[in-house]
């Protein structure tokens, strides 16, 4: 699995994907540091990324179930960390297996996307 970090996401998470045998990127490897939400969303859709975030605002950009008949990010997945950053990396390696589970399954379906929340004590899909 391919993974795009937003710019407020530690890099020990990227160390703890690359030992997973991941692939990742930080967002500002593509944009500028203070790019916009959208354009980050836009650019883990065009690299068939995962987008992982601990920003909450992506919850109103790519909702999970879209309003209406226009959908916008129809393929972007999205990891949202609800745990503190020193936290994540360790979350992301206990959960991987889930999370690759998760992938495989949504995978077969024809609404692709990976919506996760990931806390302290929980992973729920969206």
């Amino acid at each position: 699995m391919h993974f795009l970090l937003d710019q407020n996401v530690a890099r020990s998470v990227s160390v703890a994907l690359i030992e997973l045998n991941h692939t990742c990127q930080f967002s500002r490897e593509l944009l500028p540091v203070d790019a916009a939400d959208p354009l980050v969303a836009l650019a883990a859709e065009q690299v068939n990324a995962i987008l992982v975030t601990h920003d909450k605002d992506f919850k109103t950009i790519a909702p999970r179930v879209a309003h209406g008949f226009r959908a916008r990010f129809k393929r972007m997945s999205r990891i949202s960390l609800e745990c503190s950053e020193a936290e994540a990396a360790a979350r992301i390696r206990e959960l991987m297996p889930v999370i690759e589970a998760l992938w495989s399954l949504a995978q077969t379906k024809a609404d692709k996307r990976l919506i996760l929340h990931i806390t302290k004590t929980s992973i729920r899909t969206a």
